[in-house]
């Protein structure tokens, strides 16, 4: 397995695995496409489309030729401070289970610390993310954007984190589109 950055080329792969990734997941988003992908899939899109992208953390796993995971980071904020919000994380269904997204989310933390990134944050689970050294962000001073997500959301400090830190969390603008999406849906 390799893992690089994603290519311009790599777009429609990467999209076919976060759809398979999150088919029939129970805390998937709805698919808001005519195609029936979950949710993620759109979302990868509209983050790809976003000023928030930021194309050096954006990850994908290749066995062969083959894109068998994908991971992105893109720009957030805690008050009034730059972060970052990762996800979604994606690895096909067949790779699962067998070192793929630790792979990405080791490789996605590595190179954000490189770039001088604070902070970043995502809604996971604990039990998954706490060996990536993700802990509650409530414990950071980061609150959610969404109280109802509390219990699922966490941070990561790197290198340049200052624990000033602090504040409420605001996400790309595409994680609101795709819920708006989902409510017109």
């Amino acid at each position: 397995m390799l893992i690089r950055r994603e290519r311009p080329a790599d777009a429609d792969a990467v999209r076919a695995v976060t759809a398979a990734a999150f088919a029939g997941a129970p805390y998937s988003a709805p698919p808001v496409e005519p195609d029936g992908a979950p949710g993620e899939a759109t979302l990868v899109g509209l983050l790809r489309a976003d000023p928030c992208w930021i194309p050096e953390l954006s990850f994908v796993a290749c066995a062969g030729d083959d894109v068998v995971g994908h991971v992105v980071c893109t720009r957030a904020t805690v008050g009034d401070a730059p972060a970052l919000v990762l996800g979604p994380l994606s690895v096909h269904p067949d790779r699962q289970a067998r070192g793929v997204g630790s792979a990405l989310v080791h490789t996605v933390l590595g190179a954000a610390d490189a770039l001088g990134e604070p902070l970043v944050v995502l809604v996971g689970d604990p039990a998954y993310y706490s060996r990536f050294g993700f802990v509650p962000a409530a414990s950071l001073g980061v609150e959610p954007d969404d109280p109802a997500l509390a219990g699922f959301f966490q941070a990561r400090t790197l290198a340049a984190y200052e624990p000033s830190l602090r504040g409420r969390f605001a996400g790309p603008g595409p994680f609101a589109v795709l819920e708006a999406m989902a409510a017109g849906a």
